[in-house]
This record gives structure tokens, C-alpha cells and sequence, in this order.
């Protein structure tokens, strides 16, 4: 990432995810050493659920909605980067957004046929 990213990465502090596929299941938000402001927007859309993971691990997870990011409403990562008395500096974390919607008409395949025996319906 050069210089150019850095300088975007400061002026956005809007983390949302606009799903035009309706078939993605999940994406990562894509940021600048995965810095987030203090204060930082976090908008959730209805069958999304944001999850930050730090160093690996599920920090904290948000459902849909309108959330603007602190150490109040970060209680596991504040613990996990040990910010004991609030926090004005960025903080980092990798922020993913999952669909929850459920998506019934996603093709996949086998490089051979699968056979499913099926009481009812027989072969399928």
C-alpha cells in the first residue's frame, strides 16, 4: 500500500459493506494496517453481522445497525489491546462483515457427480 492509501485510510472513518452480489458470503473491510479510529462509524445492514478479530482471535461482534466505535462498545478488544482508561489513538483489528441472509440459488459442483439416495424422492 503507498502513500495514496494511507491518506484515504485517514480521512474515511465509515466502515460499512454494500453487497451489490446478494451471493458474497463474506468481506473484508479493507483498511490501511487495519487502523480504526477512535469514534469511527460502524453501519450494519439488515442480514449482515459485523466480527472483528484480533491477532487471530473473534473480538467483537456487531448485528445490524448504526454503531459508532469505543472502548464502551468494544468491551472484549479494549481487554484484548489493554486500553484501561479509554483510548484517543487508532486502534487495530481486521473488520469482517458476514451475510446472514439466506442465499438458496448458489450453484456449486464436484468435478464428478454426486449421488444422493433419498427415500422419498429415490435418486436425486
Amino acid at each position: 500500500m503507498g502513500l495514496m492509501d494511507k491518506i484515504k485510510g485517514e480521512l474515511v472513518d465509515i466502515i460499512e459493506w454494500i453487497d451489490d452480489s446478494r451471493s458474497t458470503l463474506a468481506w473484508r473491510f479493507p483498511r490501511y494496517q487495519n487502523e480504526i479510529k477512535n469514534g469511527a462509524q460502524l453501519i450494519v445492514r439488515e442480514g449482515q453481522e459485523a466480527v472483528f478479530v484480533y491477532r487471530g482471535a473473534l473480538a467483537d461482534r456487531f448485528g445490524p445497525g448504526h454503531f459508532e466505535l469505543t472502548s464502551e462498545n468494544l468491551p472484549i478488544l479494549s481487554t484484548l489491546q489493554g486500553w484501561k482508561h479509554g483510548f484517543d489513538s487508532p486502534f487495530r483489528s481486521e473488520v469482517y462483515f458476514i451475510n446472514t441472509r439466506p442465499i438458496t440459488d448458489l450453484r456449486w459442483g464436484t468435478p464428478t457427480p454426486v449421488t444422493v439416495r433419498d427415500p422419498d424422492f429415490k435418486m436425486v
